[in-house]
């Protein structure tokens, strides 16, 4: 599966769990500690509004705090619709190869994309815990993120970006360990 695929694909699954957030259920808790729902779901606004910028070009500094903050207003269903469709076409139309800038420098398109993927996946995922829905991630998202986590598990977990994994049996499924490698428990 393409990475545009699997962006709609993880995309689709969050936006399942966001339409279903009860208006009691904003200030529940999620896998991340640090945040809320509606944190989480903030997070993901602001790593959105960074993608059309990152890779239409523009470095960290260019973009600075412009996205700090409350991103979500008072209307987060319809921000989420505004903010997702400029990133799902910046996905669509930036060529894989193209050089894109990020904190540590430069990397292609294609994993910068990628670890992007792997992002709105694993929020689903908290997001689906936080509202008590089902967590189950798209099957075919897993067997094509698990590889590439399972190859960079000692860079991800420096990264911070994530928690530290956890243990789980020898037999987990896929989505478990995917998942134990990101920090979280099922």
């Amino acid at each position: 599966m393409d990475l545009v695929s699997l962006h709609t694909t993880a995309e689709r699954q969050f936006v399942d769990h966001l339409r279903a957030v009860r208006d009691d259920q904003w200030t529940a808790r999620t896998p991340c500690t640090e945040w809320d729902v509606r944190a989480l779901v903030n997070h993901m606004v602001y790593e959105y509004l960074w993608v059309p910028e990152l890779l239409g070009g523009a470095t960290i500094a260019e973009v600075g705090d412009k996205f700090d903050g409350d991103v979500l207003g008072s209307d987060p269903i319809r921000t989420w619709s505004s903010v997702s469709r400029a990133a799902h076409e910046a996905i669509a139309s930036t060529p894989m190869d193209k050089a894109v800038n990020v904190s540590w420098g430069q990397i292609s398109a294609g994993e910068y994309i990628g670890q992007f993927v792997t992002d709105v996946a694993v929020h689903g995922w908290d997001l689906a815990r936080g509202i008590g829905a089902d967590d189950t991630i798209d099957p075919v998202m897993v067997d094509a993120l698990l590889p590439g986590i399972e190859e960079n598990a000692d860079s991800i977990a420096g990264s911070g970006s994530f928690g530290h994994p956890v243990d789980v049996p020898a037999d987990a499924d896929d989505q478990t360990r995917m998942l134990a490698l990101l920090g979280r428990r099922r």
